[in-house]
């Protein structure tokens, strides 16, 4: 169960849905405040529907929040038509509040007119609105749904889908300003991208590890013993040999890796030790559910 679901459980219905109509606005408005100090006044068109708004503010010098209107009405009754009313209310929120904020916010002054801390800094606000929208469990509208519907009808992915018009767009970038605008984009459309993950899942706290050794019962009794964390032995075969030789898979804190690690050296300095990050672990000696 997600840190999400979690909370929904906990909060009484009236207060779930303030709190995720809460999270929509805010995370809307940050969108809107990243693309007006960030994104447009250095022409970086990262994608969608603000990307779009961008390049042809630079074209035909039409304002970016009045474009995003007339782009993100008629994508989201097109999702409800080809889609269903999934989306639901929440998401038509989203959908009427970014382009509200644009154009509430376009007197801004720009934050830098360095085109690099553009892109860098108008993906982090970007990614971190976008991941506040999605935790109240909506959309800003605009390509997503777009992609869903091409997604329906053409049997693409839904990922090569979002590429696919992301990618048109930087492109149409390349061509309206020039390739080093472009390649901007690209910076600010994989710093959104990673800031989403981390907005989503946070940082990691944890780690996985898997340890394949000869000396299992030392390890596993060491690391009961020395770090009070559970072991579990999972099946495995060796390629080389055919022989059964289980994997030790051991969660711990960063905290208690260092140690975990030295510790296995010194029981034996051949185990073969597979470490990656845990995101969110639940259950006893961690977060309960």
């Amino acid at each position: 169960m997600s840190t999400n679901q979690r909370l929904h459980k906990e909060l009484p219905p009236l207060l779930e849905q303030g709190r995720d109509y809460l999270y929509i606005i805010i995370g809307a408005a940050i969108i809107a405040i990243g693309f007006n100090v960030f994104l447009l006044p250095n022409q970086v068109a990262s994608g969608g529907v603000s990307g779009i708004s961008t390049i042809l503010k630079g074209v035909l010098g039409w304002e970016p929040g009045l474009v995003q209107y007339a782009f993100n009405i008629p994508l989201f009754i097109a999702g409800l038509f080809f889609l269903g009313a999934k989306f639901g209310i929440k998401s038509f929120v989203g959908t009427l509040t970014l382009p509200a904020v644009v154009l509430f916010t376009s007197s801004w002054e720009p934050w830098t007119t360095n085109p690099l801390l553009g892109a860098l800094f108008g993906g982090i606000t970007i990614g971190l609105g976008l991941g506040i929208v999605f935790r109240g469990g909506a959309s800003t509208g605009g390509t997503d749904l777009a992609a869903q519907i091409i997604t329906k009808y053409t049997g693409f992915s839904l990922g090569k889908s979002v590429l696919l018009i992301d990618g048109l767009i930087v492109l149409s970038a390349a061509f309206v300003f020039d390739i080093e605008k472009a390649l901007y984009a690209l910076i600010a459309l994989f710093v959104t991208t990673k800031t989403i993950d981390i907005i989503q899942l946070g940082f990691s706290q944890s780690k996985m590890i898997y340890i394949i050794t000869n000396k299992q019962e030392e390890i596993r009794n060491a690391i009961y013993k020395e770090i009070d964390r559970g072991v579990t032995k999972l099946p495995a075969i060796g390629g080389y040999t055919d022989e059964e030789r289980p994997i030790l898979m051991v969660v711990a804190y960063q905290t208690e890796f260092t140690k975990l690690k030295q510790l296995v050296k010194t029981l034996d300095p051949t185990a073969f030790v597979i470490v990656s990050d845990a995101y969110e672990v639940l259950g006893e000696g961690f977060k309960k559910y």
